[in-house]
């Protein structure tokens, strides 16, 4: 099956949430369109209302809202008068460098003008020299043709305020949306990766180490929340701006805006690049700052060892090489974005403003120029805020980069093969166990176990012994199916345990390991799980059972004490303890025991043991063990060596045949005898 791309699958897990995320945008859109309006606004108040004054005026006779008296006599401008105004003469206005002039004639709009002393002004033109008298118009009289359009500037001005307004409103629910949303889905991928690394086999974990799979559950993940949070959110507003902003430059000036066009290919083009490089670089951080993880979740789990060997300079060194490394390269990709970030941004718009210029040259702003002075401001304005949302996407592009690289590695993880999750209630079986020419090897070549065969009945206590490595806690392994056997078969009361799940048949077991896990919580906790099966008064009785009341009695909040991680607080029989009341707390039908006791000292096993009589009535207990003491009331013992049964039989019957278990005997009893030097 062809594996999706990361993008696709962020999209997907988007996609999830698209209701929510298509509200954000239309909010968004509402938002950059009611913000895009204020330079059409401003536009219209500068040409109609501010430098509007500068063009034809009619006088007329009857006064009305838009006619100015000047001079005894009433006049309204050239664009106010209605078809059915009866108009006399007509006058113009012009502005030469900062002031205006009244002129009682009809004289042309263009051209380049200048004034003499005694007020006359020349006016060149294409057509010629025109040369009239003008009244210099005073503070006040100015303020009187002004005054007509200060009603509509406020109306404006209060409609451009209450857009922005508006605007900022839908911009409120575009971003609370998008983020709330954001975190949504980060929270969803969290719980589907936590999920699935449950469900991987226990040979993952040993070929990764622990500090690598915790950065991607979180270092990562916040890597992809923040392109959800703010990269998404960024390109898409930057996007929908700068669509908003080239078609309202389509609406002033087709061909200025075709220009703009080019600033899109050369953001892809740069994208492509920064793609290829930072993606490079991105992925390299990530995995070093995985590695740092690992080492020093490592030398924290240590510290003891390091300390006690005096290797904290070595342990540094290591650190220090990654460190330096991912050094290197975040230095890479900061050089990679400063040169480009801000320095692209700048030619480029530096790039339009001079083609701007170039088009509109000289001389042509005015009246009956290419361009009024309100065209001009709108041009400028969206040119300026054509080139904040391209400074906001390049310089995501690093936020991109780090988002797409972590995603590879968490869909990385999320593509590891799990195991499916059935848990359905199974009846509580007998315990019979069989095992049929079963082999085995972790690696699928190298075999440590080789055809074994033996049979244990309900309710039977069986032992297995060998030196290390000959394969005991192996047999552990493929029966709690940790792992699956390649060869052979292995049968729980006559069925195959292939036939079942894993939570199934892992269901009426229970496991007690050398090395206890203590969880942060409380003694009570620890053996409940947390399982609503189990009662508090089922946990006491089980810690009672191991005698672990003995300490529980002499803490302070007793069973209800709290514990730090891995219960560093206890000692390690105390936490030997804890794991068997866990396992005997949910009642097993199959009890398996890998060196349970050997971190316990002798009158705490003796209690154990004892428990154990009254406890293994009833289900098949399996112990693996060192101390050959503790299994001579096993109903079965095994000898194991490289993996193959050489011995089987009681502990009376092995001793009687005096083979490899009589020798392991005396040597822990120390009465074998050690050869003459």
């Amino acid at each position: 099956m062809k594996k999706q791309s990361t993008e696709k699958k962020l999209f997907q897990y988007a996609f999830t949430f698209k209701r929510n995320i298509i509200i954000g945008l239309v909010c968004l859109i509402i938002a950059v369109a009611l913000e895009l309006t204020g330079p059409f606004i401003a536009k219209h108040l500068i040409d109609k209302h501010i430098v509007g004054i500068e063009t034809t005026w009619h006088e007329v006779e009857e006064e009305s809202k838009w006619s100015v008296p000047y001079n005894d006599k009433l006049y309204v401008r050239d664009d106010r008068v209605t078809e059915n105004a009866e108009t006399k003469s007509e006058a113009v206005i012009l502005q030469v460098d900062r002031n205006y002039y009244f002129i009682d004639e009809k004289v042309p709009l263009y051209g380049t003008r200048s004034v003499e002393e005694q007020g006359t002004l020349t006016i060149d033109t294409p057509e010629g020299t025109v040369e009239v008298e003008g009244e210099k118009l005073s503070i006040n009289e100015l303020y009187q043709f002004f005054q007509p359009e200060q009603t509509p500037i406020y109306w404006l001005l209060a409609l451009y305020i209450g857009l922005l307004l508006v605007a900022a409103c839908f911009q409120f629910v575009h971003t609370f949306i998008l983020q709330k949303t954001s975190n949504r889905i980060i929270r969803k991928m969290r719980d589907d990766l936590f999920s699935h690394i449950q469900r991987l086999p226990m040979g993952y974990f040993v070929n990764q180490p622990a500090g690598k799979i915790v950065a991607r559950v979180t270092n990562d993940t916040e890597a992809i929340r923040e392109l959800y949070v703010k990269v998404l959110a960024t390109f898409v507003s930057s996007i929908i701006y700068m669509t908003g902003i080239l078609l309202a430059l389509f609406l002033l000036d087709a061909k200025l805006a075709l220009l703009c066009l080019l600033v899109i290919p050369i953001i892809l083009i740069w994208m492509r690049v920064y793609k290829y490089y930072g993606g490079k670089f991105n992925t390299v951080v990530r995995s070093t700052v995985s590695d740092m993880n690992g080492n020093i979740n490592e030398a924290i789990q240590g510290m003891s060892i390091i300390q006690a060997f005096r290797q904290e300079k070595q342990v540094s060194g290591d650190f220090e090489r990654l460190n330096q490394r991912h050094f290197t390269f975040a230095r890479k990709l900061v050089k990679l974005s400063a040169f480009t970030s801000f320095n692209l941004v700048n030619v480029i718009r530096n790039l339009a403003f001079v083609a701007f210029l170039w088009y509109f040259g000289s001389g042509t702003i005015g009246a009956e120029g290419i361009v009024t002075a309100g065209v001009l401001y709108a041009f400028v304005d969206y040119l300026n805020r054509l080139f904040q949302p391209v400074t906001d996407l390049v310089n995501q592009l690093p936020q991109l980069e780090q988002a797409r690289v972590a995603a590879g590695r968490v869909f990385e993880l999320m593509n590891e093969p799990g195991e499916d999750v059935c848990a359905l209630p199974m009846k509580r079986y007998e315990g019979h166990i069989e095992f049929d020419q079963v082999s085995f090897a972790y690696n699928d070549k190298d075999y440590v176990l080789h055809d074994l065969t033996f049979d244990i009945r309900p309710g039977e206590t069986a032992a297995f012994v060998g030196h290390t490595g000959s394969g005991k806690s192996s047999i552990m392994n493929i029966l709690f199916r940790f792992y699956d056997h390649q060869k052979g078969t292995i049968s729980v009361d006559n069925h195959s345990i292939t036939e079942w799940s894993r939570q199934q048949i892992r269901s009426h077991m229970g496991i007690v390991l050398q090395d206890p896990f203590i969880f942060s919580g409380t003694i009570l906790s620890n053996v409940t799980m947390n399982d609503k099966n189990i009662s508090r008064e089922m946990a006491i009785q089980s810690l009672t059972a191991v005698g672990a009341d003995r300490f529980i009695n002499k803490l302070p909040l007793t069973y209800d004490t709290p514990l730090r991680e891995n219960g560093d607080s206890l000692s390690m029989g105390e936490r030997q303890l804890i794991s068997f009341a866990r396992a005997l707390a949910f009642d097993p039908a199959i009890l398996i025991l890998d060196e349970a006791t050997a971190n316990i000292d002798t009158e705490t096993e003796q209690l154990i043991q004892q428990a154990l009589e009254v406890l293994k009535q009833g289900r098949t207990t399996l112990v693996i063990a060192h101390r050959l003491s503790t299994i001579k009331q096993a109903d079965q013992i095994f000898v194991l060596e490289r993996g193959t049964i050489i011995e089987r039989g009681s502990h009376e019957t092995l001793i009687e045949e005096g083979g490899k278990y009589h020798q392991m005997y005396k040597m822990q009893q120390g009465t074998l005898k050690q050869p003459a030097v």
